[in-house]
C-alpha cells in the first residue's frame, strides 16, 4: 500500500511539473508575442513619424521654392513695369538723333556727335557688361555696343576723382553698360544710347540714374537681346 501511494504521488507530482512547465512556456511565449506586438507597434509608430517628416521637408522645401521663385518672378514683374514706365517719362536735357546708318565698316567713320550715338560701325562690339576702360575706346566699337542697346559713359578731365568713382561703381554693377575717359567732349559726363545723349555736370544728376533705368536695353536698342560680350 505505502509504496502504490507513493508512486500515485509522484506521478502526480510530475504531472504538475509539466503543467507548470508549459504554463511557463506559455506565458514566456505570450510575453514574446506581446514584446513583439509592441516592437512592431514602435516600429510603425517610428516610421509613420519619419514618413510624416519627410513629406512635411518636401512640402516645405516645395512651398519654400516655390515662394522664393514668386518672389523673383514679382521683382522681375516689378522691375519691367518700372522700366516701362520710366520709358514714358521724358528726361529733360536728353538730345535724340535720328537717321542713322547700321552698316559694318572696317574704316574709320567720321561721326556728327562727340561722342558718337550711333552710325555706321566696326563688325566687331565693345565688352559692355558693366566693363570699365580706364582709356579711351574707338568710336566704331563703342557705337557697335550701342547698337546693342547698351549705355556708355564718358568724361573728360573736369569729372573730379568722385564723379569718376561713383559713375564706375553704377557701370560695374549694371550689365549692357560701359564707360571710358573722351578727353574732347563738350560736356563734363555724356551718357550716350544709340540715337540719345545726356549731358551732365556732376555723377550726383538724379538724371544719370534716370538715364540708365530709360535706356540701358531700353526702347532705343537696335538689336534686343544682342550679346553684350565679345570672347577674348
Amino acid at each position: 500500500m505505502g509504496s502504490a501511494s507513493k508512486q500515485s504521488n509522484n506521478k502526480a507530482s510530475g504531472k504538475a511539473t509539466q503543467a507548470e512547465r508549459r504554463a511557463r512556456i506559455a506565458e514566456l511565449r505570450a510575453a514574446e508575442e506581446r514584446r513583439e506586438k509592441r516592437n512592431k507597434a514602435i516600429t510603425i509608430g517610428i516610421s509613420s513619424v519619419v514618413v510624416a517628416a519627410m513629406i512635411a521637408g518636401v512640402a516645405w522645401i516645395t512651398l519654400s521654392a516655390k515662394h522664393d521663385q514668386d518672389q523673383k518672378d514679382a521683382a522681375a514683374k516689378a522691375a519691367a513695369q518700372a522700366k516701362k514706365d520710366a520709358a514714358n517719362v521724358p528726361i529733360d536735357g536728353v538730345k535724340t538723333f535720328d537717321k542713322l546708318g547700321r552698316n559694318h565698316v572696317t574704316t574709320p567713320v567720321t561721326y556728327p556727335q562727340t561722342p558718337p550715338v550711333g552710325g555706321d560701325h566696326n563688325p566687331v562690339w565693345l565688352n559692355c557688361m558693366g566693363n570699365v576702360y580706364d582709356q579711351p575706346v574707338k568710336n566704331e566699337n563703342a557705337v557697335h555696343s550701342l547698337e546693342h542697346g547698351a549705355v556708355w559713359v564718358t568724361y573728360n578731365a573736369k569729372a573730379t576723382p568722385d564723379d569718376v568713382k561713383t559713375l564706375s561703381d553704377k557701370v560695374k554693377v549694371t550689365p549692357y553698360s560701359f564707360m571710358s575717359p573722351y578727353n574732347d567732349e563738350e560736356g563734363t559726363i555724356t551718357l550716350s544710347a544709340w540715337g540719345t545723349q545726356l549731358i551732365v555736370d556732376k555723377a550726383s544728376d538724379p538724371r544719370v540714374e534716370q538715364f540708365f533705368t530709360k535706356y540701358v536695353q531700353g526702347p532705343q536698342t537696335q538689336e534686343p537681346g544682342a550679346s553684350c560680350s565679345v570672347s577674348q
